[in-house]
């Protein structure tokens, strides 16, 4: 008999068990109620106690005897209760194994610029977002992008904000990047002279097959002087 089987007969048992109470009741008083009955001479001893307190000490142990029997059985019950024990939880599956790199394209000058960033990943990825962050220094404003994968593989947009020119690429549904090495690069006209590009950052996420993601981030450091 297995463990739920046994404590669903227990607790059938234990609610079906229903005490006489009156019963019970109507012999305690007919104890009482009875005359003392005639005593035979008791040798030298402990004193016994009287009948009324016979009496007392009958009826309380047939009280507890009651109340024993009620406490048993719900005590059985309740030490049966089956415990709830929660479901494991698998460990999250590993995200994508990949190396990102920031750099100032050679080909920027005191006017313009272009920030290259190479992801190369290890495996395919099912799901990839590239965000590129152009800090808003003197006279910066966005003149195009462009990336080694197909077109129509990413959304890509460009947004305006208080602090910074933001570049962002998403894969689309259904669509998947092959192992290998894969370029985004941002372009950007600046005011005249050599343009710090150390607070310029970036952020990859990669989504495997199986759903692991993985995160990277980092930033572009100082233009080389030309």
């Amino acid at each position: 008999m297995d463990e739920a089987q046994l404590h669903r007969e227990l607790r059938e048992a234990a609610l079906a068990h229903r005490p006489d109470h009156a019963r019970i009741l109507a012999r305690v008083e007919r104890g009482l109620a009875a005359p003392p009955q005639a005593s035979r001479p008791r040798p030298a001893g402990p004193r016994a106690l009287p009948w009324s307190g016979r009496r007392w000490t009958a009826a309380v142990a047939v009280a507890v005897a009651v109340a024993g029997v009620v406490g048993v059985g719900g005590l059985a019950v309740t030490t049966l209760e089956p415990r709830s024990v929660p479901p494991a939880t698998a460990p999250p599956a590993p995200g994508p194994v990949a190396a990102v790199a920031g750099t100032m394209d050679p080909g920027s000058n005191r006017w313009w610029a272009q920030g290259d960033l190479a992801v190369t990943t290890e495996t395919s990825v099912a799901g990839l977002v590239v965000e590129v962050r152009v800090a808003r220094t003197a006279g910066v404003v966005s003149t195009g992008h462009w990336r080694t994968r197909p077109a129509e593989d990413f959304t890509v947009t460009v947004t305006e904000e208080p602090g910074a020119l933001v570049y962002r690429w998403a894969l689309r549904p259904g669509r998947t990047v092959p192992p290998g090495r894969h370029v985004f690069a941002v372009q950007y006209n600046h005011a005249e002279g050599v343009r710090d590009a150390s607070a310029d950052t970036y952020t990859v996420v990669l989504t495997g097959a199986d759903g692991g993601r993985s995160t990277l981030r980092g930033g572009f450091g100082a233009t080389p002087a030309r």
